[in-house]
């Protein structure tokens, strides 16, 4: 005779059973292994089956882990603060301290209902001022050290989310969380003077354990070259065009150069004839 599994029933069972009795517990005798995963956007609400796609290669790593008698320190946040929380308070009518508030607390039910393993005393919130006091704290000591600056750079900007977006959420020129295209737009915006550590970022990741993917991912971020800056004079004006080239070498055979919409000589330096045609390209 069959039996009916009552799947939330068991689930419910064991799910009360662990959080009286965890199964991760800091004895102060075991080895201490770190796993972070990506804090989500509470900017929705509730998870998706993404998530729990990159949530779950942690959840066993760190069960792997533990079983190897390993107390893990594996924390759980929400990058609560942007633009995407601020869209969806907007597109829910609310204002985002409540909106955000209540899709914390649903995808937090959600986590637990998975039962995946989470140090839930080490929760993190961005919108908590207890937290991002830190953030503030750590950005004026790096403005003060002239690590900090304001600079007006294009970057990847997609109109419906109303926000800018890193190379990696460009997907064959559209955002990868709405599909709607990306255009470039001139933004001023604070900088940090990374490339001032590139030496040591790129040299510190031989020593990680990580997948080659992943390094090679790294270094295109940081982004190191060596090659030289040459001011090219403008026919007719006293302006240069500034240009970095790897092959200076190759320079005289150079017979046009291509300036960037984005580029502030880009409007000036058009004829009147294509005045125009430029306008419309770069708008």
């Amino acid at each position: 005779m069959a039996v009916l599994y009552n799947h939330r029933e068991v689930e419910k069972k064991w799910r009360k059973h662990w959080e009286a009795h965890p199964v991760n517990v800091n004895d102060g005798k075991k080895p201490k292994y770190y796993c972070l995963d990506m804090f989500p956007y509470p900017s929705g609400s509730g998870l998706h089956v993404g998530h729990w796609r990159g949530y779950v290669i942690s959840d066993v790593w760190s069960r792997y882990k533990m079983m190897q008698g390993y107390y893990i320190i594996h924390p759980m946040g929400w990058d609560a603060f942007g633009l995407p929380a601020e869209n969806y308070a907007i597109k829910m009518g609310v204002h985002p301290s409540k909106s955000t508030a209540e899709n914390v607390a649903n995808i937090k039910k959600q986590i637990k209902e998975i039962a995946a393993i989470y140090d839930w005393d080490m929760e993190v919130n961005t919108t908590d001022p207890n937290f991002y006091k830190w953030t503030q704290w750590i950005f004026v000591k790096m403005f003060k050290a002239g690590l900090a600056y304001e600079k007006e750079m294009p970057i990847n900007w997609c109109p419906s989310c109303k926000t800018g977006l890193a190379n990696e959420e460009v997907v064959n020129g559209s955002c990868e969380r709405c599909g709607s295209t990306v255009t470039k737009k001139n933004l001023k915006q604070w900088m940090l003077r990374i490339t001032k550590y590139a030496d040591r970022l790129l040299e510190d990741l031989d020593k990680l354990e990580w997948p080659e993917k992943v390094k090679k991912m790294q270094s295109d971020w940081i982004g190191r070259s060596y090659g030289a800056e040459i001011d090219f004079a403008v026919d007719g004006s006293e302006k240069t065009i500034k240009v970095y080239t790897t092959r200076p070498d190759t320079l005289y055979g150079a017979t046009f150069m291509v300036l960037a919409p984005e580029h502030k000589l880009a409007k000036e330096l058009a004829t009147k004839e294509q005045q125009k045609a430029v306008e419309d390209y770069i708008n």
